[in-house]
C-alpha cells in the first residue's frame, strides 16, 4: 500500500520520486528505455531477477536497467513500512544534458561483452548525503527547478562512477545507448580466460547459478568448472609450446589466480609440471 507519492518531472518526464509503502507490499514502476536508481532510505525491499531474491536494505541501492531486468519490487513482512528515493535515467534526456560529449560512464565499455542488468550498490556515506538533498527540495518543492534537476542528475552520475560498482554501473548505463543482448555462448567464450567465478560469470550472464550450471550442461555437456578449466589447460600447454613467456605469465594470461593453483592442474591433467612438458615437448 503506498502512503505518500511525491515526484519531480524534468523535460516532460518523471526523474526523482520519492514512495512511501506500508507492507505487505508489492510495487511496479514504469518500464520503457530507461535505467533506475532506488535507494531505500528507511525499511527494505526485495527483487528478483531469475530466480535470485536480491534483499534492499535502509542505506543501500539497486541500479538496474528497467527493460531486460524486470520491474516489480515487493516485501512480505507485514510489520514494516518502506521509504524508497528513485532516481529514472532517460537516453534523450542524458544526450540532451550532455550536449557535447557523453562521459565515460555512460559510453559502452571495451571488450565487455555481458548482460548483466542490475546491480546492488553498498551502502555509501556520499550517497547518503546527495539522498538528504534530494529530500530537502521534496520537503521545499517551491525551490526547485530545471538546472537544480539537471545538476542532480549529474551528480548521481558522477558519484555512481566513483563506487566500488561503477564498472557494473557503466555497463548498465551504455546499454541506453548501445542496446545488445549476447548469446550464453558469446558470454562464456568471451570470459574462458579470464578470473571470474562461476558466481560471477552467471551474474554476467543476468542468471542466478543454478540456472547458469543448467544452461551450462545444455550447450556442453559439462560442468562449468570443469569444462573452464580443461580449456585454460589446454590453452596453457599451447603456449608452453608455441611461446618463449614466463610460466607465471602463461598462468595468469590463462585465468589462473596463482602459479601454485596452476601448476597443480597441469600437473593432475598432464602428469607432469609446466617446466617439464615444454622441455620434453621441444626436445621430442
Amino acid at each position: 500500500m503506498i502512503l505518500d507519492y511525491k515526484k519531480h518531472d524534468l523535460y516532460g518526464k518523471t526523474l526523482i520520486q520519492k514512495i512511501a509503502l506500508t507492507s505487505p507490499f508489492r510495487f511496479d514502476f514504469p518500464v520503457s528505455e530507461q535505467a533506475c536508481f532506488l535507494y531505500v532510505k528507511k525499511g527494505e525491499f526485495n527483487y528478483r531477477i531469475d530466480d535470485i531474491e536480491i534483499n534492499i536494505s535502509t542505506d543501500y541501492s539497486l541500479f538496474l536497467n528497467c527493460i531486460s531486468s524486470g520491474k516489480q519490487i515487493h516485501n512480505a513482512n507485514s510489520e514494516s513500512s518502506c521509504e524508497i528515493v528513485i532516481v529514472t535515467f532517460y537516453p534523450e534526456i542524458l544526450k540532451k544534458i550532455y550536449d557535447r560529449e557523453l562521459p565515460l560512464i555512460l559510453q559502452e565499455p571495451k571488450n565487455k561483452i555481458s548482460n548483466k542488468s542490475s546491480e546492488k550498490i553498498n551502502n555509501d556515506f556520499l550517497i547518503q548525503k546527495y539522498i538528504e538533498g534530494l529530500l530537502f527540495y521534496f520537503e521545499n518543492p517551491s525551490l526547485i527547478n530545471e538546472d537544480i534537476l539537471v545538476l542532480k542528475v549529474k551528480e548521481i552520475i558522477l558519484l555512481l562512477s566513483q563506487t566500488q560498482n561503477a564498472e557494473a554501473v557503466q555497463l548498465i548505463l551504455s546499454q541506453l545507448f548501445s542496446p545488445s543482448t549476447y548469446t550464453f555462448k558469446q558470454i562464456i567464450e568471451a570470459h574462458l580466460f579470464s578470473q571470474l567465478t562461476i558466481e560471477e560469470l552467471a551474474a554476467q550472464s543476468n542468471l542466478s547459478v543454478s540456472s547458469f550450471k543448467r544452461e551450462f550442461a545444455k550447450l556442453y555437456n559439462d560442468s562449468p568448472a570443469n569444462y573452464i578449466k580443461t580449456k585454460k589447460l589446454e590453452k596453457a600447454a599451447e603456449l608452453l609450446l608455441v611461446s618463449d613467456q614466463r610460466i607465471t605469465e602463461i598462468a595468469f594470461d590463462c585465468g589462473f589466480s596463482d602459479l601454485a593453483n596452476f601448476t597443480k592442474s597441469f600437473n593432475d591433467k598432464y602428469s607432469t609440471t609446466p617446466t617439464n612438458y615444454r622441455v620434453q615437448r621441444r626436445n621430442a
